[in-house]
């Protein structure tokens, strides 16, 4: 049997806004699993670094497990289904991050807005640096990164960018930090 792949309508900027951006919470862990499993292979093989076909339960409860040094936001629609993830695990002065938005909402600012504020709750917590690991061929968010963070320290080891980078006052996403 032959199945038809039906593409969701695009998504306009101003739907961007309507986009909430919170905390995450125990009772989320179906809406994220749902999303995780809904993401392209693409996607999950550019913040996972693998391919998830059914993620497992230890993965999506480390995916909304807030404490004193983990950090977690979800964007989520009217409907309260999960479209961005977001996450930050704080080491002393710096905090690692990692950042993921459904396929159809791409490309549309959505990345920016929850890098954004993870990063400002990072400052506020006393974060002076950021870290993040990168796929090497991942060239959009690479290309993202020398843009907010042109100073930043990047080492490519097997195939993976590790990057580091100050964060304070006027730097990050559209200078937001």
């Amino acid at each position: 049997m032959m199945r038809t792949q039906v593409e969701a309508p695009p998504v306009s900027v101003p739907a961007v806004t309507a986009i909430e951006l919170r905390p995450a919470r125990m009772d989320d862990e179906q809406r994220v699993r749902a999303f995780v499993e809904a993401l392209s292979l693409k996607s999950q093989t550019l913040r996972f670094f693998a391919g998830l076909t059914r993620p497992d339960a230890r993965l999506v409860r480390s995916m909304i497990m807030i404490d004193e040094r983990r950090d977690v936001l979800l964007a989520v629609d009217g409907d309260q289904r999960v479209v961005g993830h977001a996450m930050s695990f704080r080491r002393s002065d710096a905090t690692e991050i990692a950042v993921v938005v459904a396929d159809e909402w791409q490309g549309l600012g959505l990345g920016s807005r929850l890098v954004g504020t993870l990063l400002r709750r990072a400052v506020a917590r006393g974060a002076v640096m950021v870290g993040m690991d990168v796929m090497g061929d991942n060239r959009k968010v690479l290309s993202i990164i020398k843009r907010w963070w042109p100073d930043a320290q990047v080492r490519i080891e097997s195939g993976t960018v590790e990057i580091l980078a100050r964060i304070g006052r006027g730097e990050g996403p559209g200078g937001v930090v």
